[in-house]
């Protein structure tokens, strides 16, 4: 099977599972399945897909893996006890042909605590599927000389010694195998400039930092579970404070775009959180925003981590390093273009929470292709409570 541990995914879905937990245990929610890459026909490979999610749902958490879980610092006993009773409902994914042409469709309804987990390895799964029958014949070699050549242009800088880089690549990742070995390639010959990984599996495996905090469905979610949509950020990020009392302290920024952002980000929040995440929109102009923000809000920037997480590469990487240094710190998490560079186009698929106990969700990205609703009336809506341009 593709999945072969429930600890094959990315840490935020755990830091975010606890707070679900402890706080939102009767959630109700509904995912859906999206490719934006134009062209690709995965009907050939429902099949396979259907199978290995079943297989998906077949898995346990392992006393090995609990303890692994509970050794880290901000996980709780009552959650690890929660885990050793827990697996995916298979009862609660549909999987089946799309609307257009080659087109699949993928739906998860039920209980967020019970749900949450499915998005990483499924998106993983239909990935795997589908470049093991398109690319039967990888090229490894390729992918390998590409890696050499990313890490080599933060080895022989010498202005790059706080560079900090983190693999980012779970959900669009060429296969489990060449995930793997794009982990250990650069564990063993970056150092200091590899940060982790948010793969939990790889990061118990191997010995590294695993890294995460909080995604856009936790924000999104809190637009059906806070008390009244214009105040669901502040609702997530004071939520999020109480669970963790200051660890994990990196909000993510862009899912009412940065403008509405920085409206509640104020004092209290630019104190209390390390940093922030940026994931949409030009990352350069997001910088000097964010930096000028703490400045106007009487905070060193110097001491606050800026964190980029959006479609980068290693020459943008080290192009926003130069640009910010020593005015904040600076970390990197990047995902596809390490995980799914062989030289074959990667897809860009996602798998996004649309509906929080009955009521559409939204997010409104800074980049509009990553904007995602189901309901214009309520999108519209929001736009208008949180004073978003229209579309």
């Amino acid at each position: 099977m593709i999945i072969n541990s429930l600890l094959d995914t990315d840490l935020y879905k755990f830091t975010m599972m606890q707070v679900v937990l402890h706080h939102f245990p009767a959630a109700q929610v509904e995912y859906r399945y999206r490719c934006r890459t134009p062209g690709v026909n995965l009907r050939p490979y429902l099949d396979e897909i259907r199978q290995e999610i079943r297989g998906l749902c077949q898995l346990r958490f392992n006393e090995q893996e609990l303890a692994y879980l509970r050794g880290l610092r901000f996980i709780k006993s009552d959650f690890i006890d929660f885990l050793e009773l827990f697996h995916l409902p298979e009862k609660c994914i549909h999987v089946s042909e799309g609307k257009q042409p080659g087109e699949i469709d993928i739906t998860v309804k039920g209980a967020w605590l019970h749900t949450i987990l499915f998005e990483i390895p499924v998106l993983a799964i239909v990935n795997e599927v589908y470049f093991r029958n398109t690319c039967p014949d990888p090229g490894w070699e390729e992918g390998r000389e590409r890696l050499q050549t990313k890490m080599k242009l933060v080895l022989d800088a010498a202005d790059l010694r706080e560079f900090r880089v983190a693999e980012y690549g779970t959900r669009r990742r060429f296969s489990h195998v060449w995930h793997e070995e794009v982990v250990t390639t650069m564990k063993a010959q970056m150092g200091e400039h590899f940060a982790g990984t948010s793969n939990v599996w790889f990061a118990m495996k191997h010995g590294v930092l695993p890294l995460g905090t909080m995604a856009h469905e936790y924000l999104q979610a809190c637009q059906g579970l806070g008390p009244r949509l214009r105040d669901s950020q502040v609702f997530a990020l004071e939520t999020w404070a109480r669970e963790y009392r200051g660890d994990l302290g990196i909000a993510l920024s862009d899912v009412y775009g940065l403008d509405a952002f920085l409206r509640d980000f104020d004092m209290y929040f630019c104190k209390l959180f390390d940093g922030a995440r940026h994931d949409s929109g030009d990352p350069f102009l997001w910088g000097e925003r964010m930096i000028a923000h703490y400045t106007a809000n009487r905070v060193d920037a110097r001491v606050k981590t800026l964190v980029f997480s959006d479609a980068l590469t290693f020459p943008l990487a080290i192009e926003l390093t130069r640009r910010f240094a020593g005015r904040c710190k600076t970390s990197f998490g990047i995902g596809t273009n390490l995980t799914n560079d062989l030289g074959y186009e990667p897809l860009q698929i996602v798998m996004k929470m649309v509906r929080c106990n009955g009521q559409p969700v939204a997010k409104v990205s800074d980049a509009p292709e990553k904007t995602m609703c189901d309901d214009k009336a309520y999108l519209a809506y929001l736009r208008q409570v949180f004073e978003l341009p229209p579309a």
